[in-house]
């Protein structure tokens, strides 16, 4: 065996440690990521409720005291969607998740922004309220996520996935708070085509799901 491969295997030995709230959309595409790629993780799931992400050990991890978090082999990374395109970088296909030319790298881009912006100003922000009980406008988060979802399934309506003719980062960054929409309040009746799209997702090999709590919608 040659010098490259033994450090290949010693790197794929060693696992992922992802800092995670077991309830957070944010850290569940970072979970699904590396089970979609088969990258050893160990969890650490932080106490938030008393601090855990601000003591001061933490917050050289992830100096905002956000979640996620991951420890990778020395290297200390923060947001999700920065991580799961590290992940992709360094342990999958590069081509394959993000894109194999301009056009479609742009449009996988373009999906992490909208997971970025309006899924984390509607979907998610609606559950913050009532999973969290997040101090937001609890109304004005149902009706942008109501928005969102109009779109999204015009646009999915002749296609499967959002970016490419195959899952890509824009689907594991936009499945966990449509899935999970729901337990805010935002029903996902009116949306036959999303509802389809988060089916071929949780039928990807080695997917895996986030805990639920009460749906409201």
């Amino acid at each position: 065996m040659s010098n490259a491969e033994l450090e290949t295997n010693a790197l794929n030995d060693q696992s992922v440690k992802l800092y995670r709230n077991p309830k957070s959309g944010h850290c569940h595409r970072v979970e699904l990521m590396l089970a979609l790629l088969e990258v050893p993780y160990d969890i650490v799931d932080l106490d938030m409720a008393n601090g855990a992400h601000r003591e001061p050990g933490y917050l050289k991890i992830s100096p905002l005291g956000q979640v996620p978090a991951i420890e990778d082999n020395g290297i200390t990374l923060s947001d999700s969607n920065a991580i799961i395109t590290y992940l992709v970088e360094r342990y999958g296909d590069p081509a394959l998740w993000i894109g194999t030319e301009p056009l479609e790298k742009a449009q996988v881009q373009r999906w992490l922004s909208i997971a970025a912006g309006e899924i984390a100003a509607g979907p998610c922000a609606a559950r913050l309220v009532t999973v969290f009980d997040a101090p937001l406008d609890h109304e004005a988060a149902k009706a942008k996520a109501h928005a969102l979802l109009k779109m999204m399934n015009a646009h999915l309506e002749d296609r499967d996935w959002l970016a490419a003719d195959r899952p890509t980062l824009a689907d594991i960054a936009g499945y966990s708070y449509i899935a999970h929409a729901p337990e805010g309040g935002v029903g996902l009746a009116d949306y036959p085509h999303v509802r389809a799209w988060l089916a071929r997702i949780e039928a990807l090999p080695r997917f895996i799901g986030m805990a639920r709590s009460p749906a409201l919608a």
